[in-house]
C-alpha cells in the first residue's frame, strides 16, 4: 500500500539522520529510533515527545510506564491502540530523559509533520508541552498557547493541508506516575475522544 510504502520511507531516513547528536548517541548505545505504531489510516493521531529507556530499547513508542497508562486511557474511552495511530515529536531519546531542545525539535519534527501528511488523522493529539506548543504553532493557533494545566482537553479547530481537523492537546501519561491523582484528570480528558473515534 502506497501508505505502507511512504511511511516506511520516513523510517528509512530517521535510522540514517545525521542532522543532531541523538542519533550519534543512539548508535552509541545500541539503541533505536522510535518512528510510530498503529493504524495507517487512523482518525487519532497521538504525538508525544520523545522516547524513553524502554522505547529505545524496543523501538515501540509508549511500551513503558507511561505507555502503560495510555493504555489504560484508551480503554477508558474505549478505543483500541491498534485503531490509532501513536508517535513523537522526537525520534530519538535524549540522553537521561531530559527535555528536547530547539535545535533537536527543529531537526526532528520535519519527520512528525510528514507522518500527519500521510496518516491524513481527524484529530491530533499532542501528549506533554513541547509536542502541544509545536503543533499549535504549526497550524496556526499559536496565539491561544497556554500552560497545558490551563488547556489540556480543549478543542482546537485547525485547518490542515489535508482539511480541516481537531487538534486536542492531553497531559503527558507521565504525569500519572509521579502524581497518582492526575489519571482521573486524564481520564476525563480522554472520555472526549469517544465522539471521534
Amino acid at each position: 500500500m502506497k501508505l505502507d510504502k511512504e511511511l516506511e520511507k520516513i523510517k528509512d531516513e530517521v535510522l540514517a539522520c545525521r542532522k543532531c547528536s541523538l542519533g550519534q548517541e543512539r548508535r552509541r548505545n545500541g539503541f533505536y529510533p522510535v518512528i510510530g505504531e498503529g493504524n495507517h489510516q487512523a482518525k487519532i493521531v497521538f504525538c508525544g515527545e520523545a522516547p524513553g529507556l524502554q522505547e529505545s530499547k524496543t523501538s515501540r513508542p509508549f511500551c513503558g510506564a507511561a505507555g502503560r497508562i495510555l493504555d489504560e486511557l484508551l480503554e477508558s474511552a474505549g478505543i483500541k491502540r491498534e485503531d490509532v495511530y501513536i508517535s513523537n515529536l522526537l525520534k530519538d531519546r535524549p540522553p537521561d530523559n531530559r527535555d528536547p531542545l530547539p535545535e533537536e525539535i527543529e531537526a526532528c519534527s520535519p519527520y512528525i509533520e510528514r507522518q500527519l501528511e500521510i496518516i491524513k488523522p481527524k484529530v491530533i493529539c499532542p501528549l506533554g508541552r513541547y509536542s502541544m506548543k509545536f503543533l499549535m504553532e504549526k497550524f496556526g493557533i499559536g496565539a491561544r498557547i497556554e500552560p497545558i494545566s490551563k488547556i489540556h482537553g480543549q478543542v482546537f479547530e485547525i485547518n490542515t493541508s489535508f482539511g480541516p481537523a481537531k487538534l486536542i492537546p492531553f497531559y503527558h501519561p507521565a504525569v500519572a506516575i509521579y502524581h497518582f491523582s492526575m489519571k482521573e484528570t486524564l481520564k476525563q480528558d480522554f472520555q472526549i475522544l469517544k465522539k471521534f473515534k
